[in-house]
């Protein structure tokens, strides 16, 4: 009989908790990242009145005869499911999906969320507002992050300078038409006003030169020099950055000279090889490029003139299109067989009565590695490094968690990127308040890595809601009820029982 009542009780008390955990699910609905839990009852030890019987010849066996003491709390487990994605439109808010939380700091110690509510302080620093802790991840240097290293805190400093950075490479890519049209004659008028055909010609304003093309097209050219036999030259321009910031727009022209074949013997054969040769120079003039080294000069906005020369770069490509030699004059060079060289002089000649000032030599390597010969159009580009100077003007963060810097100068640059924590029991993390969480004995280490090596996902501008589902909280709620009140009637009836016995005696 008392054994009944202990074990309304215990039914009371564990029903209890169960409303209080529930009452902590509700009121954390809309408690960015929070986690719901949930509780699981077992039942307690149970009194043995006569044990089990093992069958007999002349008898069966017999089960043993327990009463149960009441139940307790099994477990109380932390609901590790995701929650809804919100967007915010703030764009230092992170939203994670998947099997991860972000790391912050204070001091020594380190918390774990999945609450990614940051923004910048005063200092720069990247923080959760509400406390001041310090989000972790790696800072960039020049553009690149190292997540090798260990993470720490992550600063970006408003209004941010960066140094301007001179140009010393330029990168070619994409296709040069292998059915590029070739000058098949040249046509100009004589002194006399006679036309005639002519293999080599500089076309002037009082002679013009009549250029027909292997596709039969004709063009009629007042400037530049042409030869029959080479392509049409195709004009490029890169963007080269000095030591101070100026932009200087220079041209480049690719020339197409026509197949080449060589001959590579062995002990057995002769192997016939054809390349297609190009050639680039600063001259749109590709055979003058090649026996001297060709010139390109303008007047700076200060009254100098900068000078660039380039000894002519030979490119070839093999009948599938690939580039095989390009010799510059870079030594030594990555790949020297595949790259040329620009030299610039800056301000080297004073022109409007300004005093000439010692000459500054920028190098500048021009890479053609990634470059193809294919027929179809034409869609060469180069890109060249280096920058002028500028100043941070806003942040924005992608998916794997990096913080990009946008400059004013038009430069977008890695400034750091944000750690993320996985752990092999996420659920065994201890709760410490504020939407934080710490290790425990059965959490597993953190893993700290990038958002992509641990195959999470992070969504900018948002924030990961509450993972608390109210029609089941409600549901519980109401199991709950019931199993209390189907409690404390064990326990009323048993008094009553208890009453009656002490009435017998009456």
């Amino acid at each position: 009989m008392m054994r009944s009542v202990f074990a309304g009780v215990s039914g009371l008390k564990n029903h209890q908790t169960r409303m209080d955990v529930i009452g902590n699910n509700i009121s954390n609905v809309n408690t960015t990242g929070f986690k719901s839990s949930r509780v699981t009852f077992v039942d307690t030890l149970s009194q043995t009145m006569s044990g089990a019987a093992s069958p007999k010849t002349n008898i069966g066996g017999t089960n043993p005869k327990q009463v149960g003491l009441g139940s307790s709390v099994g477990s109380i487990d932390l609901m590790f499911q995701d929650g809804s994605v919100q967007s915010t439109g703030k764009n230092t808010d992170l939203c994670i999906t998947g099997n991860g939380l972000f790391v912050v700091k204070n001091g020594n110690e380190k918390y774990y969320t999945r609450d990614g509510a940051f923004e910048f302080d005063a200092e720069g620093n990247y923080v959760l507002p509400g406390s001041g802790l310090f989000v972790q991840g790696w800072m960039g240097k020049d553009g690149v992050v190292d997540t090798t290293t260990s993470p720490g805190n992550i600063t970006v400093a408003a209004g941010k300078s960066m140094s301007a950075k001179p140009t010393d490479l330029v990168s070619y890519a994409n296709n040069l038409n292998a059915s590029i049209p070739m000058v098949t004659e040249l046509v100009q008028e004589d002194d006399q006003g006679i036309p005639q055909s002519v293999d080599d010609v500089t076309a002037t304003s009082d002679k013009p030169v009549t250029v027909t093309l292997s596709d039969g097209s004709t063009i009629i050219q007042t400037n530049g020099t042409y030869h029959k036999g080479n392509s049409m030259p195709i004009t490029t321009t890169v963007n080269i950055y000095d030591s101070l910031g100026g932009t200087h727009e220079i041209p480049l022209y690719f020339v197409r000279q026509g197949t080449i074949s060589t001959a590579t013997s062995s002990t057995t054969a002769t192997a016939i090889t054809s390349l297609d040769k190009w050639v680039v120079s600063l001259e749109p003039d590709a055979t003058k490029a090649q026996n001297a080294d060709s010139t390109y000069s303008f007047i700076e906005e200060n009254g100098t003139e900068t000078t660039v020369t380039m000894p002519a770069a030979m490119i070839q490509f093999t009948s599938s299109g690939k580039l095989v030699t390009a010799p510059g004059s870079l030594s030594p060079a990555p790949d020297s067989n595949k790259q040329a060289e620009l030299v610039y002089t800056l301000g080297s000649i004073g022109t409007t009565g300004t005093t000439p000032t010692t000459p500054t030599t920028q190098k500048v390597m021009i890479d053609f590695t990634a470059l193809t010969q294919f027929t179809g159009n034409n869609t060469i580009n180069g890109t060249s490094n280096g920058n002028s100077a500028g100043t941070l003007k806003e942040i924005q963060i992608d998916t794997s968690g990096v913080i990009t810097g946008v400059y004013t100068n038009g430069v977008r640059q890695a400034e750091a990127q944000v750690a993320i924590a996985q752990f092999t029991n996420a659920t065994g993390l201890t709760k410490t308040g504020n939407s934080l969480y710490q290790e425990s004995n059965n959490s597993g280490q953190a893993n700290v890595k990038t958002a992509a090596d641990l195959g999470v996902s992070i969504t900018p501008s948002a924030l990961e809601m509450s993972n608390v589902d109210i029609a089941n909280e409600f549901a519980d709620m109401i199991v709950t009820q019931r199993g209390f009140q189907s409690n404390s009637k064990i326990v009323t009836v048993g008094d009553e029982m208890l009453e009656t016995i002490i009435n017998m005696k009456r």
